[in-house]
C-alpha cells in the first residue's frame, strides 16, 4: 500500500559525501536509490568473479537506470537496503535484490578501493552508517493518547537553522514562515512508557508518513486549522513535562484507537537528506510492526509438499495467490504454513505480477524443495489497510 511515486523524488545521481581517497587509498562507499517500473530492470548484472573478492557490478546497460544513477562497471556492492552484504553467499545477495521489488538502495566501494581496503584487512561494515533504515510503527491508543506530539520546529527554516533574532526583525516574512511551520517538518516527543514509545518510535523522529500519506505538504498550521487533538495538557512523565500541541492531520483522527506511522531518527534523516534521497516506506524497518511475514522452507516429500495453490482476489482487490487445502504431517504443515496464507515470494524472488501458472512454474523450479514467504490473513489485512 505503501507506493513511490517517482515524480516526487530527487534525480540526483551524485550521492556520495566525497569521492577523494585517504592517504591509504580507500574512498568513500556511495548509496543509490535505484526505482524502476514493473516491466523494467535495474540495469547491471551482478558477478561473483574467480580471482576476484566481493560481490562486483557488472553490464550496465547503456542509457539503464544503474548507468544514470551513476553506478561503475566494477563498483563492489556493500550494503542492499541498510543491511551489510559483502560477507553473504553470492546467491542470497541476488535474492536480496529481487526481493526488494522495484525500489532498492545499494551502498558500493570503487574497485581500486575495494582491494586496497581488503589488502589493509579493513573491516568494510565499519565504513557503512550502522542504521539507515526509516521505522515503521504501528501504536494502539490507550486511555492517555498515543503517547506522542508532534510539533514543527519554530524559529527554523527549511536546512533546520536557527535564524537569529536580528534576521526575524530586519526580514518580517521570514517570522511568517518561522511561526508557520516548515510545510512537512515535523518532529515527535515521545512520552515515556507510552503507546508511541512501545510501538518503537524513537524519541525526537521525524514524521514522515501517517497511515500511509505522506504530510510533506501540511503545514504546522494547517494540521493545527484542521484538527485539535484531545487531552491538549502537557502529560507528567519520568522526564518531567512535556507540552503536547494539538496538531494532528485528519487521517490520526479517523485513525480510531490504531496509527501506523513512517518516522526517521535524526540521524536517518540526516542521511537521506545528505544525499539528496526521499525517504520511503519501501526501505523502512519492519521489525517494530505486530504483524510477520514468514519463511517457509519445504523439502518435497513422498506426497509432494502437502498445500493446493489457489488464485483469488485480495482485500485491496488485486489479485493474490493464496494457499489452502494444507495436509496434515506433510512437508507444508511442518514448516509452519497456515490455511489461507498469501503467497508474497517464492525462493526469494517476489511474485508481484505473476500469474497463476507463472507462480506454479517459479514453485516448481527446482524438483526438491522450495522456500516461500508468506503471510497470514490478519497480518495481510493490516498492511493492505494502511
Amino acid at each position: 500500500k505503501f507506493e513511490f511515486n517517482p515524480k516526487d523524488g530527487i534525480d540526483n545521481p551524485a550521492l556520495s559525501l566525497t569521492e577523494d581517497t585517504g592517504g591509504d587509498g580507500v574512498g568513500e562507499p556511495r548509496f543509490y536509490f535505484l526505482s524502476k517500473g514493473s516491466t523494467e530492470t535495474f540495469g547491471f548484472c551482478l558477478h561473483e568473479e574467480q580471482g576476484c573478492h566481493g560481490h562486483i557490478i557488472r553490464q550496465i546497460e547503456l542509457g539503464g537506470l544503474a548507468q544514470r544513477r551513476g553506478l561503475q562497471d566494477g563498483d563492489r556492492l556493500l550494503q542492499v537496503n541498510g543491511h551489510f552484504v559483502d560477507h553473504m553467499d553470492h546467491h542470497r545477495v541476488v535474492q536480496k535484490i529481487k526481493a526488494s521489488g522495484n525500489q532498492v538502495l545499494l551502498a558500493v566501494l570503487d574497485s581500486s578501493s575495494y582491494e586496497a581496503a581488503k589488502a589493509l584487512g579493513k573491516d568494510l561494515s565499519q565504513m557503512l552508517p550502522a542504521d539507515i533504515r526509516p521505522r515503521l510503527c504501528h501504536i494502539t491508543r490507550d486511555k492517555s493518547g498515543f503517547g506522542f506530539s508532534v510539533s514543527s520546529p519554530e524559529g527554523k527554516v527549511g536546512s533546520r537553522m536557527p535564524v537569529p533574532r536580528f534576521l526575524l526583525m530586519q526580514h518580517p516574512r521570514l517570522l511568517l514562515l518561522c511561526s508557520a511551520g516548515v510545510k512537512g517538518t515535523f518532529q515527535l516527543s515521545v512520552w515515556q512508557d507510552g503507546p508511541a514509545e512501545r510501538a518503537g518510535v524513537p524519541p525526537g523522529s521525524w514524521l514522515l508518513e501517517l497511515n500511509g500519506a505522506s504530510v510533506k505538504s501540511y503545514s504546522h498550521t494547517q494540521l493545527a486549522r484542521k484538527v485539535r487533538a484531545p487531552s491538549a495538557v502537557g502529560r507528567r512523565t519520568g522526564a518531567g513535562n512535556i507540552a503536547e500541541r494539538p496538531a494532528f492531520p485528519i487521517q490520526l483522527k479517523q485513525s480510531g484507537s490504531k496509527v501506523t506511522l513512517l518516522v526517521a531518527s535524526s540521524a536517518v534523516e540526516e542521511f537521506y537528506r545528505l544525499r539528496g534521497l526521499r525517504i520511503t516506506a519501501a526501505l523502512a524497518d519492519t521489525s517494530w510492526l505486530p504483524f510477520k511475514v514468514r519463511e517457509l522452507h519445504m523439502v518435497k516429500g513422498p506426497a509432494g509438499y502437502g498445500f493446493l495453490l489457489k488464485e483469488d482476489d485480495c482485500i485491496s482487490g488485486a489479485t493474490g495467490q493464496f494457499l489452502w487445502d494444507v495436509d496434515a504431517g506433510l512437508p507444508a504443515e511442518q514448516a509452519g504454513m497456515k490455511e489461507g496464507d498469501r503467497l508474497l515470494a517464492v525462493n526469494g524472488e517476489s511474485i508481484e505480477g505473476l500469474d497463476h501458472q507463472q507462480t506454479v512454474l517459479r514453485i516448481r523450479a527446482h524438483d526438491d524443495q522450495v522456500t516461500l514467504l508468506v503471510i497470514d490473513p490478519a497480518g495481510d489485512e493490516f498492511y493492505q489497510s494502511v
